[in-house]
């Protein structure tokens, strides 16, 4: 194609030869078409999915704003300017970039209005405060291309959906509009295409570029311990991490949780003093302008040791990174090709990832993710179906900006993926909600957010005042009740939950962003902190940071439990053999369900190998079901690998289990029924609240507290309830809970599955090693007690280690 030449030149001016892929994706952009790129991260799929538009907006000019890049995150915005900013400044070509996130000051926003750039690199939430601006049709009325980055990270959130209701206005200003999407890591290629382009159109999917060599290595212990619990290796295998980290190789450290890496942060520096000004510490709870001279420091070489979170898990180009380490399993399969990519981040290049675990039982998760990856199995991400929150807010966008129609609406919505079935009666009950307040809140002025007007067919913002709220309440991102946290001279830290700084009294130290700190007093929702030398065990702790293991590396866990493990046999036999010694070791096949007797009372241990989450709804399930044939109260406690239940001393549940438990019958409620759904419904709505713009979160620089917010969207939600059952945003609320928290789609999968296999029951005379950390788990949340955890344990697993040793004796003998 003629218009390529430009892009061409530039390839061969700088001793380039593009990729298949990449030509593909120029020629399907110039024939019009959409789609998504399929490309592994560090390939070169940014200009692929640029070098298309820009051939185009070179041939044939035009003023205005004709292409928008979306990101997850505003980190990435700086970096692909940078990238894209390359050939037009070595080839002088006439086509102008920028960036507007959050970040972009108020001056340079009204710039940018006033002299489009053809290219605007922005986030969901910058492209849909664009979208509310009253001169919004003007601005976007020429746009041509939509490019997605990661969309395998947005698609499945709220934030996916917000974008979904964006390029449905988009669309319905220019139909020709074409969006391209890119995912390093996603299964579900055809359904995530779909997504992207809407349902008016056929997606293309562009695969290429080699898959990225990944070179994974495990850090063995010397030896395994025959009972592990969770967490019970990790920093035991700080020495030998230390001899695998090289000061002069540039390393991302990811941990699963914040905590986690402020606590790994610490040791690695006790024990390195001198890598202080060679290292850092990497979290979302971190201030904004410390993340990013941390994510500079990485970029220009000068920082070789990062210890990190999720936060740096995305596209950001960290070139000198050449290994990364990873503590704790990953959960995820995609989540460890993601963080591997991290390394070598450029076409050809070789992705180190050394696996640090946390327990023995980890080993054979890094076993189940490379047999995933050898059958080429990843997961897949879903969009989420008919948000109402979202959807709300949308409305309310669209009102401030253009002015909202419904009957345009209803045919853009009738475009897209996941609001496609809305019905009118659903409609209808947005359009009374925002402005009458419904059917509940009719009393009350500020719940009448929108006016009709006649003479255009339009709603618009009642006032000023509720255009304003709005504006600053966009986006789809809710922060639990965080407090900010400042030195006494004001300069900022970063933020905390504001539960963890309620329990803190004056003079108190804990660690918090790599430093000890002393807290000195709370005022206006900021923690005023000093340094301190004094030493500390206390390190905050955040809510939503744990992972439970997806369903794709489940499934690869059962397969290999049973496998051969070259190299691994024999470090691996005191944990295997001692299970298949004191019980069996479930094959793929096989649902084991063990039956342990103790003082205090019937200990039965379940293992579907499906994930934390699943197993706190089986066993509620289960609990349940068994308290109907005899009641009784139980105990619980749950992991990724199965769940316990107890019971009271001579409870016999092998009696009075049967076919029954499998039944997916009355799922819902009886889950309920255990589970105090309406109090985890109620937390949930708090969220939707916010989103959907029935709670305002407060002026920048002076937010609501958590607790006026709980307050405030409490009541709402027990008005509702009384009032108005039926009302959109309680149903979301516990549709939220039940394939979100409990993943209920998931459990009767799950119970499917377990109704054909093989059931094998084991009565134990002493835990297994799969029991074990059940047990541990039931230790941590149990009785009061002067006796320390870990004391409690140790005593526990020297008991239990010589009965285990006098039995297998006594079977010799």
């Amino acid at each position: 194609m003629k218009e390529l030449k430009p892009i061409n030149d530039f390839f061969k001016n700088r001793k380039w030869k593009p990729f298949p892929f990449q030509v593909q994706a120029w020629e399907a952009f110039l024939k019009g078409e959409s789609g998504l790129l399929h490309i592994p991260t560090g390939s070169g799929k940014t200009y692929a999915a640029t070098m298309g538009p820009f051939a185009k907006f070179l041939n044939k000019p035009r003023k205005g704003l004709k292409a928008l890049y979306i990101t997850p995150l505003r980190a990435l915005t700086r970096d692909l300017e940078l990238a894209l900013l390359e050939p037009i400044q070595q080839e002088q070509w006439p086509l102008k970039i920028a960036s507007r996130t959050g970040d972009t000051s108020l001056s340079l926003k009204k710039k940018q209005l006033r002299d489009p750039s053809d290219l605007m690199l922005t986030t969901p939430e910058s492209l849909a405060v664009l979208i509310s601006q009253l001169d919004a049709e003007e601005i976007l009325k020429n746009v041509e291309v939509v490019i997605l980055d990661e969309w395998h990270e947005l698609m499945s959130s709220k934030r996916g959906s917000l974008i979904e209701l964006s390029l449905s206005y988009l669309r319905s200003l220019n139909p020709e509009v074409q969006t391209w999407a890119m995912s390093a890591s996603i299964s579900n290629l055809s359904e995530a295409a779909q997504v992207a382009v809407g349902r008016g159109q056929e997606p293309v999917i562009i695969s290429g570029g080699s898959d990225r060599n990944l070179d994974l290595d495990t850090l063995l212990p010397k030896k395994i311990d025959r009972f592990p619990w969770a967490g019970h290796l990790g920093l035991s295998l700080k020495e030998s991490l230390l001899e695998e980290l090289d000061p002069d190789v540039s390393t991302l450290i990811f941990t699963n949780t914040r905590s986690q890496a402020e606590k790994w942060f610490e040791t690695i520096l006790s024990m390195k003093p001198e890598m202080e000004p060679l290292m850092a510490l990497h979290h979302s709870s971190l201030e904004r302008e410390e993340r990013e001279a941390v994510e500079e420091g990485i970029k220009e070489g000068i920082l070789k040791w990062v210890i990190c979170t999720s936060s740096l898990d995305l596209g950001v180009d960290f070139q000198p990174v050449e290994r990364v380490v990873q503590i704790g399993s990953p959960k995820m399969v995609a989540r460890m090709i993601q963080r591997a990519g991290r390394s070598a981040h450029r076409p050809g290049g070789k992705s180190r990832l050394l696996f640090v675990p946390t327990n023995s039982w980890e080993i054979l998760e890094l076993e189940a993710v490379k047999k995933a990856l050898k059958d080429k199995r990843i997961e897949p991400r879903r969009p989420l179906k008919k948000p109402i929150d979202v959807l709300l807010q949308h409305m309310m966008t669209l009102a401030c900006g253009p002015g909202l129609r419904l009957d345009e609406l209803w045919l853009s919505l009738k475009e897209t993926y996941s609001f496609s079935d809305i019905t009118p009666e659903e409609l209808n009950w947005c359009r009374q909600f925002l402005t009458k307040g419904g059917e509940t809140l009719q009393s009350y002025q500020q719940f009448h957010k929108l006016v009709y007007e006649e003479e255009t067919g339009k709603y618009r913002p009642a006032n000023s005042r509720v255009a304003s709220h709005h504006r600053m309440s966009i986006g789809t991102i809710v922060s639990r009740e965080s407090v900010r946290v400042s030195y006494t001279n004001r300069s900022r830290i970063g933020s905390v939950e504001e539960n963890f700084i309620s329990k803190l009294k004056k003079g108190d130290v804990f660690q918090f962003a790599g430093k000890k700190l002393e807290f000195v007093l709370l005022k206006d929702m900021t923690a005023y902190v000093k340094a301190s030398k004094a030493t500390t065990n206390v390190i905050p702790s955040w809510d939503g940071g744990r992972f439970p293991i997806s369903e794709t590396l489940g499934q690869a866990l059962r397969e290999v439990l049973t496998m051969k493990h070259p190299g691994l046999d024999r470090l691996l036999q005191p944990l295997l053999g001692t299970q298949k010694d004191l019980s069996i070791l479930p094959d793929a096949d096989t649902f084991l369900i063990e039956h342990w007797h103790s003082k205090e009372g019937e200990h039965l241990f379940v293992y579907p190998f499906e994930g934390k989450s699943v197993h706190e709804g089986l066993a509620q399930l289960w609990g349940y079901r068994f308290a109907q044939r005899k009641p009784t109260t139980f105990s619980f406690s749950v992991n990724d690998y199965g769940f316990e239940i107890v019971g009271p001393v001579d409870y016999g549940f092998q009696d009075l289990f049967d076919d029954d438990f499998y039944s997916e019958d009355q799922l819902i409620e009886e889950i309920g029924q255990s589970l105090q759904i309406g109090q985890l419904s109620q937390r949930q709505f708090r969220e939707i609240a916010q989103i959907a713009g029935l709670v305002f979160t407060g002026f920048p620089g002076s937010p609501k507290t958590g607790r006026q917010l709980q307050i405030s969207s409490s009541l709402l939600y027990e008005v509702f309830k009384k009032h108005e059952p039926n009302n959109l945003l309680i149903k979301q609320s516990l549709d939220e809970v039940l394939s979100n928290s409990l993943e209920s789609s998931r459990i009767k999968k799950t119970l499917r599955r377990l109704q054909s296999m093989k059931t094998v029951w084991v009565r134990l005379e002493s835990p297994s090693p799969l029991a074990f950390p059940l047990i541990v788990e039931n230790l941590a949340i149990g009785k009061l007690s002067n006796e320390s955890l870990e004391a409690k344990i140790a005593r526990l697993k020297k008991s239990w280690e010589k009965k285990n040793e006098d039995s297998t004796h006594e079977r010799r003998n």
